[in-house]
């Protein structure tokens, strides 16, 4: 019998219901109008954005491998690392105009578009006999996102006919299933329609319709699909022409929908090597008469509450709120500086929410919108951006107890590490290791960016794999699993750091000292002493916390798994050479190899803190570092776009300032109008959008996963051998509990506080050993046994 079927899911609903004690829901009281207002469902592959409605009903569907494109050509720019040595001595001999202009060089071809698949309508036809309106308006509009089960639903009266839809998107069967009902018999009318942005074409047969496509481009050389739509009714009649279903008379009408496409690997042609989209999609279609819509519902809430229902959740004293829309709530948190605990608690579950579902196909992580988005081309192309966004994707994966999450990345890199070989060979002379640069898509480029012809402050950069392989570490160091160490995680550091000890160069201003050059610091502008507005530099900071992390973490690793020992004093005889931290004249930890000013001193990035966060190597045994890092964020202001404002939570965080912590959260929390809304209460800032979509703006989802990994940061923070409880506790969560909140060393944490101290605790832990908790102004040492829960306190 399966996990699925073993477990009831109304026992798990009520177990959940118990501990979590408030529903979780997202609820408005009237349908989107805009993009930012939809809910989003996903599957973890498909997606679906809902924006509900009575009239018509606009549902934009997605698949996470819908990209434009092929394999990329792994001899592209073969030879451009030439241009390396004329960049160095242009940088030695102190021309950075004549370095920023070389670097065009060096530049390949930009990323591929995550594209839109369909689009679904359905319009309510009745009371549409002989008119073109109805006679009445709609009452009692309801919708919401229920994020303790992922299902969304919506309702609406009118003429007497109370209409009710709901709205799944289930992993284990591979399907988004809606079923609409009437509360009147045969009372439910209404017409489908399928249409899309890609280039399509639709059949109907009977009670279903099939349509196939390819991305935008060459038909030959482009990912192909195919979607099914089903429909089945309790009565009445159910018509299929061209792209359109009509169900007339019925009173209970369901809705599948399946889709499949032909990418078959970042390296496999879709077309000449890809997967047989058509069966795939068939196979899909005629499992579903396997199951009854409730066996469906259950079976999707089953898998989904295994996964959410690990951690629970209760900032503050929070009280759901059923008069005050959850958009109204938020822009009432903006204009009242805080002050709604269950906002605050909902947002970062939901962000776990937005996790689970577009993380989970191998090799394809989340992207720039997750997996949803209405657009034929999404800002920035959708693609991934690796300068710190790919990264802050999956910063809550271990500590909010979704390791599984990480899966689809750790593949990714595996993916980008084969590329890059090539990639390291062509633009930099270097046969050792690999690397991988500010943008990829699904066909795991690694070239830099830009086409010869854009800034080098983000097209040069190189340091994209050695910065998302200690994603790997973060994965052993929570999970404690050997074996995922030992075969996937280890041979991608060792090859990401053969690559930077390549890269390295000696820095003739200090002889046996090691700097990278050409160097920059991810879209970020200098101003030299004599006045020149550049962005190529040498021995940036940020390059270099990046390989202190990234060596630090290798070295780790090999002592962990007893190997490579002249690999291990290499690493740590280059450590000991690179170029150090240095102060400014302001106080601030420089960015630059010189003291020089930042172009814009708010800039939205702050590479040169990775070392604080999301690195662990600059900590609170250096006093004048972390003092610096302080200084850095203080010049850097408090307004800054979504997802920085989620990195500058948990740097605050790591500083232990939980007055600032907590502030620069709620300003995460600032409503921000729909792009496209006009009126003049329009708001337009970094912040929150009314769905609790991300607002960099425009939508990025980094800054909902970066907002919940700085929540999980301010109640526990770990290094491996200690577990410090409540690090960074806002006085506005003096009161609160949270349950399975995970900590390096392979602990799972459930705590309970009030009036700032922790009043109950319990580890469960991965193996047997001892490990320092920090609680209540404490040191107290706890001896664990591997399964077995140990009550604390």
């Amino acid at each position: 019998m399966s996990r699925l079927t073993a477990i009831t899911v109304f026992a798990l609903i009520g177990i959940m219901a118990k501990a979590q004690q408030l529903p979780l829901k997202l609820w408005y009281d009237k349908p989107a109008d805009f993009f930012e207002e939809s809910l989003p469902i996903g599957n973890g592959k498909m997606g679906a954005l809902i924006y509900g409605g009575v009239e018509s009903n606009t549902i934009y569907l997605n698949d996470i491998t819908m990209w434009t494109g092929q394999p990329v050509d792994r001899n592209e720019d073969a030879g451009a690392s030439r241009w390396i040595p004329e960049i160095r001595k242009a940088l030695f001999n102190e021309d950075y105009a004549l370095a920023d202009s070389l670097q065009l060089h060096v530049q390949g071809h930009n990323s591929r578009f995550y594209q839109p698949l369909l689009t679904m309508h359905i319009e309510d036809l009745n009371g549409r006999e002989n008119k073109t309106v109805p006679t009445t308006e709609a009452t009692s509009y309801y919708r919401e996102l229920d994020i303790d089960q992922a299902i969304c639903r919506e309702r609406y009266t009118r003429e007497g006919v109370t209409i009710e839809r709901e709205y799944f998107a289930s992993h284990p069967d591979r399907v988004i299933a809606i079923r609409m009902k009437s509360s009147v018999t045969g009372m439910l009318n209404c017409r489908v329609s399928l249409t899309g942005q890609v280039p399509h074409r639709a059949k109907a047969s009977a009670n279903q319709l099939t349509v196939t496509g390819h991305a935008t481009g060459d038909e030959m050389h482009s990912i192909h699909f195919c979607s099914i739509l089903k429909v089945s009714s309790d009565k009445g009649r159910v018509l299929a022409a061209d792209s359109t279903i009509t169900i007339q008379g019925a009173t209970t009408a369901t809705l599948y929908f399946v889709n499949a496409t032909s990418f078959n690997g970042s390296d496999k042609h879709p077309v000449t090597e890809g997967a047989d989209y058509l069966a795939l999609a068939a196979d899909q279609a005629w499992h579903l008469v396997n199951f009854s819509y409730e066996q469906l519902r259950d079976r999707h809430i089953a898998d989904y509450i295994d996964l959410f229902g690990r951690f629970k959740l209760r900032l503050g004293n929070p009280v759901f709120d059923n008069k005050r829309t959850t958009a109204q709530q938020l822009l009432d948190y903006t204009d009242n500086h805080g002050g709604n605990t269950y906002l605050e608690t909902l947002y970062t579950q939901y962000g776990r929410y937005l996790l689970i579902s577009c993380s989970r196909t191998p090799g394809v992580p989340a992207n720039l919108q997750g997996l949803w988005t209405p657009h034929l081309y999404s800002p920035w192309r959708g693609n991934y951006t690796v300068n710190i966004n790919l990264e802050e994707n999956y910063w809550p994966a271990e500590v909010a107890n979704l390791s599984e999450m990480t899966m689809p990345l750790n593949g990714f890199i595996k993916a980008l590490s084969e590329n890059g070989r090539h990639t390291a060979r062509n633009y930099y002379g270097i046969t050792q290791g690999w690397c991988s640069s500010h943008n990829s898509d699904i066909w795991a480029m690694t070239n830099p960016v830009g086409e010869k012809n854009e800034k080098p402050e983000w097209a040069n950069w190189n340091m994209g794999g050695a910065w998302l392989v200690n994603a790997l570490w973060d994965h052993y160091q929570f999970t404690q699993d050997i074996e995922h160490l030992r075969s996937v995680a280890y041979p991608l550091m060792r090859g990401a750091a053969e690559f930077c000890m390549a890269w390295l160069t000696e820095n003739p201003k200090k002889p046996g000292e090691l700097i990278t050059a050409p160097s920059t610091s991810p879209e970020n502008e200098y101003k030299t002493t004599e006045g020149y507005h550049g962005m190529t530099c040498y021995g940036g900071t940020a390059d270099l916390a990046i390989m202190r992390e990234l060596f630090k973490n290798t070295i780790e690793a090999a002592t962990v798994l007893g190997c490579d020992k002249n690999l291990r004093q290499q690493l740590e005889a280059t450590t000991a050479k690179l170029h150090p931290y240095t102060i400014g004249k302001r106080g601030n930890l420089q960015e630059w190899y010189y003291d020089w000013d930042d172009w814009d001193w708010q800039h939205r990035h702050q590479s040169h803190l990775i070392g604080l966060y999301p690195g662990t190597h600059i900590t609170s045994s250096q006093p004048d570092l972390m003092k610096a890092c302080q200084k850095s964020l203080e010049i850097k202001g408090d307004n800054t776009t979504g997802w920085s404002t989620g990195w500058r939570i948990n740097l605050w965080a790591r500083l232990g300032n939980a007055k600032q912590a907590y502030h620069i959260f709620n300003k995460l929390l600032t409503y921000v109008s729909p792009d496209a809304y006009d009126g003049p209460d329009r708001r337009r800032s970094g912040g929150t959008y009314p769905n609790l979509f991300d607002a960099h703006p425009p939508f990025q989802i980094d800054g909902n996963f970066g907002g919940t990994a700085g929540v999980c940061e301010m109640l526990v923070q770990s290094d491996g051998i200690s577990v410090t409880l409540l690090p960074a506790l806002p006085a506005e969560w003096s009161e609160g509990n949270v349950s399975g909140i995970c900590a390096r060393g392979g602990h799972e944490i459930s705590m309970t506080w009030s009036r700032g101290e922790v009043t109950n605790l319990t580890i469960k832990s991965r193996n047997d050993g001892k490990v320092t908790v920090r609680v209540n102004g404490k040191d107290i040492t706890v001896k664990t046994k591997a399964g077995t829960t140990t009550s604390v306190l």
